[in-house]
């Protein structure tokens, strides 16, 4: 999965720019699935499964990954900049990126230290005093190259670090993708909606529209979150941990998940819990679509998540996948 990981992560595709990932996912999947591409951009396939449930099962994960947009190009041909999702930008000073069609090269800067006042040091950097520089003399050169409005993805490569972590931009949630789309060629109990949505990062907007479409009984979303396991950081702070396998949540600021699906992952697999209440994923909309939804997420913990740095272990990755398997079986069951 590690390869298919990396193709994925290495496709550009911020919300509201999802195409590249959309049919790169379409080239994987489209001779073992019925699929269709509905107004907003979400991908919603059907595997035929050997049953037919009573009650019909979704699985998705979002293709959207946090980027920045283009704002304005100011006199000395530097771009300002909006963030498209939930960015620290002190995680950014210095990175490179790539704006738009043509891929135009940038490093986003800051205000020199030397120019900056005392107090402007102990506080945290905010995204308008940042800026990308993209090497051009003037406004006019800029405009020659970019457009107001062009998207802004972060330039990082993918790199395997010690014997079975790896490095990447948009793990969240490109590893919800690639689970899904090794399930799509996997022979299934029963008949399953796979749904690839747009837009999460920016309030869930692709999974309100394709839950509402699908109207299953029971969704599991499957994510990257959180982890904040390292020296110093102690108890429910951590979130959850590296090589502890998959992290099935509880309670978020968007959903209260399912109880029995909850208990019933546990009973299934060794796995985690997200010990803090925070953040939120496609769950949010998709529990309370139509006459309610039986939801459940698992996810991969993810250390700097929505960073050009996201760090997993492989073998989050691969127990997840596993887990998810075993309750597409299981949860049409119910």
């Amino acid at each position: 999965m590690k390869e298919l990981l990396k193709e994925l992560c290495m496709t550009d595709g911020i919300s509201g720019d999802e195409k590249a990932v959309r049919d790169l996912i379409i080239s994987k999947i489209k001779l073992v699935c019925d699929y269709h591409i509905d107004n907003l951009g979400n991908l919603i396939c059907f595997k035929k499964g050997k049953k037919t449930p009573k009650k019909k099962l979704m699985i998705c994960a979002h293709m959207d990954e946090v980027g920045l947009i283009v704002t304005s190009v100011r006199s000395d041909g530097t771009l300002t900049f909006g963030c498209v999702g939930g960015i620290d930008p002190a995680v950014i000073i210095g990175r490179q990126v790539r704006i738009g069609e043509k891929r135009i090269s940038g490093v986003v800067g800051s205000t020199a230290v030397h120019n900056l006042s005392k107090e402007q040091r102990e506080k945290a950097p905010t995204a308008d005093s940042l800026y990308i520089d993209i090497g051009a003399a003037d406004k006019s050169e800029a405009e020659s190259c970019v457009s107001l409005g062009d998207p802004v993805y972060f330039d990082s490569e993918f790199t395997e670090l010690g014997s079975h972590r790896v490095k990447a931009k948009a793990i969240d949630d490109r590893a919800g993708c690639a689970m899904m789309i090794k399930l799509l060629h996997e022979s299934l109990e029963y008949d399953t909606y796979f749904v690839f949505n747009v837009q999460e990062e920016i309030g869930l907007r692709g999974s309100a529209v394709s839950a509402f479409s699908v109207a299953p009984s029971f969704a599991i979303v499957l994510e990257a979150t959180t982890a904040a396991d390292i020296d110093g950081v102690t108890g429910e702070k951590r979130v959850c941990e590296l090589d502890g396998g998959p992290v099935v949540s509880f309670m978020d600021n968007r959903t209260i998940y399912d109880k029995e699906l909850y208990h019933l992952a546990f009973d299934i697999a060794t796995c985690q819990t997200k010990t803090m209440i925070a953040g939120g994923n496609d769950a949010g909309a998709i529990h309370i679509s139509g006459n309610g939804v039986r939801t459940i997420a698992i996810s991969v913990p993810c250390r700097y998540l929505h960073s050009p740095s996201c760090v997993i272990d492989m073998t989050d990755l691969q127990s997840s996948y596993k887990l998810v398997k075993i309750l597409a079986r299981r949860i049409p069951e119910l």
